[in-house]
Protein backbone atom coordinates (compact mmCIF):
# COMPACT_ATOMS: atom_id res chain seq x y z
CA UNK A 1 0.00 0.00 0.00
CA UNK A 2 1.36 3.41 -0.68
CA UNK A 3 1.41 5.72 2.74
CA UNK A 4 0.89 8.72 3.58
CA UNK A 5 3.62 10.77 5.32
CA UNK A 6 1.80 12.10 8.49
CA UNK A 7 1.73 15.80 8.60
CA UNK A 8 3.26 17.70 11.79
CA UNK A 9 0.87 19.31 14.28
CA UNK A 10 0.36 22.91 12.90
CA UNK A 11 2.41 21.97 9.72
CA UNK A 12 1.38 23.69 6.73
CA UNK A 13 -0.58 20.89 4.39
CA UNK A 14 -0.99 17.34 3.76
CA UNK A 15 2.17 15.77 1.86
CA UNK A 16 1.27 13.30 -0.68
CA UNK A 17 4.31 10.90 -0.06
CA UNK A 18 3.92 7.65 -1.62
CA UNK A 19 6.23 4.61 -3.15
CA UNK A 20 4.20 2.15 -5.16
CA UNK A 21 3.93 -1.44 -3.76
CA UNK A 22 4.48 -2.71 -6.77
CA UNK A 23 7.23 -1.33 -8.64
CA UNK A 24 4.59 0.66 -10.85
CA UNK A 25 3.40 3.85 -12.21
CA UNK A 26 -0.62 5.01 -12.93
CA UNK A 27 -2.01 4.15 -16.62
CA UNK A 28 -2.51 7.76 -17.03
CA UNK A 29 -2.39 10.73 -14.95
CA UNK A 30 -5.36 11.34 -12.51
CA UNK A 31 -6.55 14.90 -13.09
CA UNK A 32 -7.60 16.69 -10.15
CA UNK A 33 -10.17 18.99 -9.49
CA UNK A 34 -11.27 21.71 -7.29
CA UNK A 35 -15.03 23.23 -7.01
CA UNK A 36 -16.36 26.23 -8.58
CA UNK A 37 -16.81 29.50 -6.54
CA UNK A 38 -20.42 29.92 -5.88
CA UNK A 39 -20.71 33.94 -6.16
CA UNK A 40 -22.17 36.15 -8.47
CA UNK A 41 -18.39 37.04 -10.38
CA UNK A 42 -15.93 35.24 -12.50
CA UNK A 43 -13.19 35.55 -11.25
CA UNK A 44 -9.43 36.82 -12.56
CA UNK A 45 -5.94 36.40 -11.27
CA UNK A 46 -2.33 37.56 -12.06
CA UNK A 47 1.01 36.80 -10.32
CA UNK A 48 3.87 39.30 -9.58
CA UNK A 49 7.48 38.98 -8.62
CA UNK A 50 8.14 41.26 -5.95
CA UNK A 51 11.87 42.08 -4.57
CA UNK A 52 11.67 44.50 -1.36
CA UNK A 53 15.54 45.54 -1.90
CA UNK A 54 15.61 47.45 1.72
CA UNK A 55 15.64 43.66 3.56
CA UNK A 56 18.71 41.00 2.83
CA UNK A 57 17.19 37.70 2.85
CA UNK A 58 18.76 36.10 6.03
CA UNK A 59 17.90 32.73 4.57
CA UNK A 60 19.68 33.06 0.95
CA UNK A 61 22.92 31.80 -0.19
CA UNK A 62 24.54 34.18 -0.86
CA UNK A 63 22.94 37.00 0.58
CA UNK A 64 20.49 38.83 -1.50
CA UNK A 65 17.30 40.86 -1.40
CA UNK A 66 14.08 39.40 -0.15
CA UNK A 67 12.23 38.37 -3.06
CA UNK A 68 8.71 36.52 -3.20
CA UNK A 69 5.82 35.90 -5.57
CA UNK A 70 2.22 36.82 -4.63
CA UNK A 71 -1.02 36.41 -6.34
CA UNK A 72 -3.46 39.00 -6.67
CA UNK A 73 -7.36 37.23 -6.94
CA UNK A 74 -10.52 39.35 -7.82
CA UNK A 75 -13.67 39.67 -9.86
CA UNK A 76 -14.17 39.86 -13.07
CA UNK A 77 -16.90 39.84 -15.74
CA UNK A 78 -14.94 39.52 -18.92
CA UNK A 79 -13.12 36.08 -18.96
CA UNK A 80 -12.91 35.99 -23.03
CA UNK A 81 -9.38 35.67 -24.11
CA UNK A 82 -7.96 34.83 -20.47
CA UNK A 83 -7.24 31.35 -19.88
CA UNK A 84 -7.60 30.05 -16.07
CA UNK A 85 -4.33 29.17 -14.30
CA UNK A 86 -3.35 26.05 -12.90
CA UNK A 87 -2.88 25.22 -9.23
CA UNK A 88 0.85 25.31 -9.47
CA UNK A 89 2.48 26.75 -12.20
CA UNK A 90 4.53 23.72 -14.25
CA UNK A 91 7.99 23.34 -12.63
CA UNK A 92 6.39 24.05 -9.39
CA UNK A 93 3.64 21.17 -10.20
CA UNK A 94 6.76 18.74 -11.38
CA UNK A 95 8.82 19.45 -7.90
CA UNK A 96 5.85 18.63 -6.46
CA UNK A 97 4.95 15.55 -7.51
CA UNK A 98 9.07 14.22 -7.32
CA UNK A 99 9.13 14.93 -3.76
CA UNK A 100 6.21 12.96 -3.13
CA UNK A 101 7.60 9.82 -4.59
CA UNK A 102 5.57 10.48 -8.07
CA UNK A 103 6.69 11.36 -11.51
CA UNK A 104 5.38 14.72 -13.05
CA UNK A 105 3.25 12.71 -15.32
CA UNK A 106 1.25 10.58 -12.85
CA UNK A 107 -0.83 13.47 -11.18
CA UNK A 108 -2.23 16.57 -12.82
CA UNK A 109 -2.37 19.32 -10.59
CA UNK A 110 -5.91 21.39 -10.61
CA UNK A 111 -6.75 23.86 -12.90
CA UNK A 112 -8.27 27.40 -10.76
CA UNK A 113 -10.98 29.06 -12.10
CA UNK A 114 -8.89 32.11 -12.07
CA UNK A 115 -8.94 33.81 -15.33
CA UNK A 116 -5.02 34.95 -16.08
CA UNK A 117 -5.04 38.78 -16.68
CA UNK A 118 -8.95 39.26 -17.02
CA UNK A 119 -9.53 42.51 -16.45
CA UNK A 120 -10.57 43.81 -12.75
CA UNK A 121 -14.73 44.78 -11.86
CA UNK A 122 -15.01 46.81 -9.30
CA UNK A 123 -18.80 45.59 -8.24
CA UNK A 124 -19.79 48.97 -7.49
CA UNK A 125 -17.04 50.35 -5.80
CA UNK A 126 -13.82 50.00 -4.64
CA UNK A 127 -12.41 46.27 -3.60
CA UNK A 128 -11.80 45.54 0.00
CA UNK A 129 -8.59 43.61 0.35
CA UNK A 130 -7.85 40.18 2.34
CA UNK A 131 -4.64 38.76 2.22
CA UNK A 132 -4.01 34.91 2.66
CA UNK A 133 -0.35 33.16 4.51
CA UNK A 134 -0.14 29.56 3.82
CA UNK A 135 1.34 27.08 6.30
CA UNK A 136 4.72 26.09 6.42
CA UNK A 137 6.31 24.56 3.47
CA UNK A 138 2.94 25.19 2.29
CA UNK A 139 2.59 27.27 -0.96
CA UNK A 140 0.10 30.30 -1.91
CA UNK A 141 -2.58 28.11 -3.99
CA UNK A 142 -3.10 25.52 -1.00
CA UNK A 143 -6.48 27.25 0.05
CA UNK A 144 -7.80 28.35 -3.82
CA UNK A 145 -11.28 26.94 -2.52
CA UNK A 146 -11.57 29.87 -0.39
CA UNK A 147 -9.53 32.28 -1.90
CA UNK A 148 -11.43 31.88 -5.24
CA UNK A 149 -15.07 32.02 -3.26
CA UNK A 150 -13.95 35.35 -1.37
CA UNK A 151 -12.73 36.81 -5.32
CA UNK A 152 -15.77 35.93 -6.63
CA UNK A 153 -18.02 37.85 -3.93
CA UNK A 154 -16.47 40.98 -4.66
CA UNK A 155 -12.86 40.89 -2.54
CA UNK A 156 -9.98 41.11 -3.44
CA UNK A 157 -7.02 39.00 -2.07
CA UNK A 158 -3.75 38.52 -2.00
CA UNK A 159 -2.08 35.36 -1.53
CA UNK A 160 1.72 35.43 -0.60
CA UNK A 161 4.61 32.87 -0.73
CA UNK A 162 6.95 32.73 2.00
CA UNK A 163 10.49 32.67 0.05
CA UNK A 164 12.09 29.54 1.94
CA UNK A 165 8.90 28.73 3.62
CA UNK A 166 6.98 27.71 0.53
CA UNK A 167 7.40 25.82 -2.38
CA UNK A 168 7.49 28.48 -4.90
CA UNK A 169 8.30 28.97 -8.88
CA UNK A 170 9.74 32.00 -9.67
CA UNK A 171 9.65 34.03 -13.39
CA UNK A 172 11.93 31.60 -15.80
CA UNK A 173 10.94 28.49 -13.77
CA UNK A 174 13.06 28.52 -10.87
CA UNK A 175 11.91 26.78 -8.32
CA UNK A 176 12.64 27.52 -4.31
CA UNK A 177 11.43 25.03 -1.58
CA UNK A 178 11.50 25.13 2.26
CA UNK A 179 14.39 24.94 4.26
CA UNK A 180 15.11 22.46 6.90
CA UNK A 181 12.75 22.99 10.00
CA UNK A 182 15.01 24.07 13.38
CA UNK A 183 15.88 26.27 15.92
CA UNK A 184 18.02 28.38 13.73
CA UNK A 185 15.39 28.56 10.95
CA UNK A 186 12.24 28.94 13.40
CA UNK A 187 12.83 32.86 14.45
CA UNK A 188 13.95 33.66 10.91
CA UNK A 189 11.27 32.51 9.27
CA UNK A 190 8.46 33.84 11.11
CA UNK A 191 10.04 37.50 11.34
CA UNK A 192 10.42 37.06 7.50
CA UNK A 193 6.90 35.91 6.85
CA UNK A 194 5.86 39.14 9.06
CA UNK A 195 7.89 41.22 7.30
CA UNK A 196 6.66 39.95 3.74
CA UNK A 197 3.15 40.99 4.49
CA UNK A 198 4.01 44.59 5.58
CA UNK A 199 6.02 44.57 2.22
CA UNK A 200 3.10 43.31 0.05
CA UNK A 201 0.83 46.00 2.42
CA UNK A 202 3.38 48.99 0.62
CA UNK A 203 3.32 47.09 -2.74
CA UNK A 204 -0.48 47.67 -2.84
CA UNK A 205 -0.38 51.39 -2.40
CA UNK A 206 1.97 51.62 -5.43
CA UNK A 207 -0.55 49.08 -7.24
CA UNK A 208 -3.55 50.93 -6.40
CA UNK A 209 -2.05 54.32 -7.86
CA UNK A 210 -1.05 52.99 -10.66
CA UNK A 211 2.51 51.96 -10.29
CA UNK A 212 3.76 48.69 -11.31
CA UNK A 213 6.27 46.93 -8.68
CA UNK A 214 6.63 43.59 -10.38
CA UNK A 215 10.17 42.66 -10.86
CA UNK A 216 10.21 41.92 -14.92
CA UNK A 217 7.23 44.74 -15.96
CA UNK A 218 4.60 41.89 -15.72
CA UNK A 219 1.65 43.55 -17.42
CA UNK A 220 -1.35 44.17 -14.74
CA UNK A 221 -5.06 43.40 -15.35
CA UNK A 222 -7.21 46.39 -16.58
CA UNK A 223 -8.84 48.08 -14.22
CA UNK A 224 -6.49 47.67 -11.31
CA UNK A 225 -5.52 51.36 -11.02
CA UNK A 226 -7.46 52.62 -8.24
CA UNK A 227 -10.06 49.78 -7.46
CA UNK A 228 -8.27 48.71 -3.72
CA UNK A 229 -10.23 50.03 -1.20
CA UNK A 230 -6.86 50.38 1.20
CA UNK A 231 -9.15 51.02 3.82
CA UNK A 232 -10.98 47.82 4.35
CA UNK A 233 -7.89 45.22 4.77
CA UNK A 234 -8.53 41.96 6.40
CA UNK A 235 -5.86 39.39 6.87
CA UNK A 236 -6.30 35.29 7.40
CA UNK A 237 -3.93 32.28 8.12
CA UNK A 238 -3.72 29.06 7.81
CA UNK A 239 -1.41 26.80 10.58
CA UNK A 240 1.90 28.99 10.62
CA UNK A 241 -0.21 31.97 8.51
CA UNK A 242 -2.20 32.16 11.58
CA UNK A 243 0.58 33.05 13.85
CA UNK A 244 2.00 35.44 10.86
CA UNK A 245 -1.51 37.12 10.69
CA UNK A 246 -1.89 37.56 14.22
CA UNK A 247 1.10 39.60 14.69
CA UNK A 248 0.80 41.10 11.67
CA UNK A 249 -2.16 42.68 13.41
CA UNK A 250 0.13 43.66 16.53
CA UNK A 251 2.35 45.13 14.47
CA UNK A 252 0.49 46.57 11.22
CA UNK A 253 -2.82 49.16 12.04
CA UNK A 254 -3.47 49.05 8.28
CA UNK A 255 -5.01 45.16 8.91
CA UNK A 256 -8.87 45.79 10.34
CA UNK A 257 -9.74 42.54 10.67
CA UNK A 258 -8.19 38.87 10.82
CA UNK A 259 -8.95 34.98 10.91
CA UNK A 260 -6.84 32.33 12.36
CA UNK A 261 -7.51 29.23 10.90
CA UNK A 262 -6.51 25.75 13.25
CA UNK A 263 -3.01 27.80 13.82
CA UNK A 264 -0.89 29.14 16.87
CA UNK A 265 0.11 32.42 17.75
CA UNK A 266 2.84 33.21 19.22
CA UNK A 267 5.44 36.29 20.23
CA UNK A 268 4.08 39.67 21.95
CA UNK A 269 0.79 39.45 20.86
CA UNK A 270 0.09 36.37 22.84
CA UNK A 271 0.02 38.56 26.39
CA UNK A 272 -0.73 41.79 24.25
CA UNK A 273 -3.75 40.74 22.28
CA UNK A 274 -5.16 42.82 19.62
CA UNK A 275 -8.28 45.39 20.01
CA UNK A 276 -9.37 44.52 16.36
CA UNK A 277 -11.73 42.05 15.32
CA UNK A 278 -10.72 37.97 15.74
CA UNK A 279 -12.02 34.95 14.66
CA UNK A 280 -10.84 31.25 15.77
CA UNK A 281 -11.39 28.54 13.19
CA UNK A 282 -10.45 25.57 15.17
CA UNK A 283 -9.63 22.02 14.48
CA UNK A 284 -6.81 20.73 16.57
CA UNK A 285 -5.66 23.86 17.89
CA UNK A 286 -8.37 24.83 20.55
CA UNK A 287 -7.57 26.99 23.05
CA UNK A 288 -8.36 24.06 25.72
CA UNK A 289 -5.18 22.41 24.47
CA UNK A 290 -2.94 25.62 23.05
CA UNK A 291 -2.38 27.51 26.47
CA UNK A 292 -0.92 30.61 24.39
CA UNK A 293 -4.24 30.18 22.39
CA UNK A 294 -5.93 30.93 25.36
CA UNK A 295 -4.03 33.54 27.22
CA UNK A 296 -4.23 35.19 23.77
CA UNK A 297 -8.24 35.05 23.63
CA UNK A 298 -8.38 35.94 27.14
CA UNK A 299 -6.12 38.95 25.87
CA UNK A 300 -8.37 40.13 22.90
CA UNK A 301 -10.37 43.34 23.41
CA UNK A 302 -12.28 43.76 20.25
CA UNK A 303 -14.97 41.92 18.69
CA UNK A 304 -14.07 38.00 18.80
CA UNK A 305 -15.39 34.88 18.52
CA UNK A 306 -14.26 30.83 18.27
CA UNK A 307 -15.76 27.82 16.15
CA UNK A 308 -15.07 24.54 15.95
CA UNK A 309 -15.94 22.34 13.19
CA UNK A 310 -16.94 19.02 14.16
CA UNK A 311 -14.60 15.78 13.05
CA UNK A 312 -12.21 18.22 11.96
CA UNK A 313 -8.63 17.57 11.50
CA UNK A 314 -5.91 20.08 10.75
CA UNK A 315 -5.85 19.00 7.15
CA UNK A 316 -9.55 19.74 6.74
CA UNK A 317 -9.07 23.27 6.39
CA UNK A 318 -8.15 23.99 2.59
CA UNK A 319 -7.48 22.36 -1.03
CA UNK A 320 -6.57 18.84 0.56
CA UNK A 321 -9.97 18.29 2.41
CA UNK A 322 -10.78 17.96 -1.84
CA UNK A 323 -7.92 16.88 -3.49
CA UNK A 324 -6.89 14.05 -1.11
CA UNK A 325 -9.92 12.05 -1.35
CA UNK A 326 -9.67 12.20 -5.34
CA UNK A 327 -5.93 10.96 -4.96
CA UNK A 328 -6.77 8.13 -2.20
CA UNK A 329 -6.99 5.23 -5.27
CA UNK A 330 -3.85 6.60 -6.49
CA UNK A 331 -1.83 6.51 -3.11
CA UNK A 332 -3.47 3.12 -2.10
CA UNK A 333 -5.62 4.56 0.79
CA UNK A 334 -8.38 3.27 2.45
CA UNK A 335 -11.42 5.42 3.75
CA UNK A 336 -9.88 5.26 7.21
CA UNK A 337 -6.07 6.86 5.75
CA UNK A 338 -7.95 9.29 4.54
CA UNK A 339 -9.88 10.48 7.55
CA UNK A 340 -6.96 10.10 9.72
CA UNK A 341 -5.60 13.20 7.68
CA UNK A 342 -8.79 14.91 6.54
CA UNK A 343 -11.01 14.14 9.12
CA UNK A 344 -14.49 12.63 9.44
CA UNK A 345 -16.19 16.06 8.20
CA UNK A 346 -17.62 15.01 4.51
CA UNK A 347 -15.60 16.89 2.14
CA UNK A 348 -18.83 18.77 0.19
CA UNK A 349 -19.39 20.09 3.68
CA UNK A 350 -16.01 21.05 4.70
CA UNK A 351 -16.18 23.19 1.48
CA UNK A 352 -19.07 24.79 2.00
CA UNK A 353 -18.04 25.77 6.26
CA UNK A 354 -14.42 27.31 4.32
CA UNK A 355 -16.72 29.71 1.91
CA UNK A 356 -19.27 30.56 4.64
CA UNK A 357 -17.36 31.39 8.04
CA UNK A 358 -14.21 33.42 6.30
CA UNK A 359 -16.82 35.39 4.13
CA UNK A 360 -18.89 36.11 7.17
CA UNK A 361 -16.27 37.38 9.02
CA UNK A 362 -14.89 39.72 6.55
CA UNK A 363 -18.44 40.81 5.31
CA UNK A 364 -19.20 42.00 8.92
CA UNK A 365 -16.20 43.81 9.85
CA UNK A 366 -15.24 45.30 6.35
CA UNK A 367 -19.03 45.68 4.67
CA UNK A 368 -20.81 45.88 8.25
CA UNK A 369 -23.32 43.29 6.94
CA UNK A 370 -24.37 39.84 7.53
CA UNK A 371 -25.36 37.86 10.50
CA UNK A 372 -24.14 34.28 10.31
CA UNK A 373 -21.56 35.07 12.93
CA UNK A 374 -24.28 35.70 15.85
CA UNK A 375 -24.30 32.46 16.69
CA UNK A 376 -25.48 28.77 15.81
CA UNK A 377 -26.86 27.88 12.24
CA UNK A 378 -29.11 25.38 11.23
CA UNK A 379 -27.47 25.65 7.90
CA UNK A 380 -24.03 24.57 9.35
CA UNK A 381 -24.98 22.34 12.60
CA UNK A 382 -21.33 21.35 12.37
CA UNK A 383 -20.26 24.41 13.63
CA UNK A 384 -20.13 24.64 17.66
CA UNK A 385 -19.17 28.18 18.96
CA UNK A 386 -17.19 28.09 21.58
CA UNK A 387 -17.48 30.52 24.70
Amino acid sequence: MRTLVRPVVLAAAVVLSVGSSHGTAAASPLRLTLPPPTGPNAVGTTSLHLVDRSRTDPLSTPPAPRELMISLWYPTRDVTGHPVVPWLPTAAAARFARDNGLAPDDIRVPDTHGHDGAPVARCGGRLPVVLYSPGNDSFRSANTVVVEELSSRGYLVVTVDHTHDALVEFPGGRVSTPVPDGPETGTLVAEARVADVRFVLDQLAVLDQGGNPDAEGHALPTGLRGALDLTRVGMFGYSAGAATTATTLYQDRRVRAGISVDGPVTGPVVTAGLDRPYLLMDGRATRAGVPDLQTFWSNLRGWRRDIALTGAAHSTYGDFAVVLPQAAVLLGLTKEDVEAEIGTVAPDRAVAVQRAYPAAFFDRHLRHTGHLLDGPSPRFPEITFIP
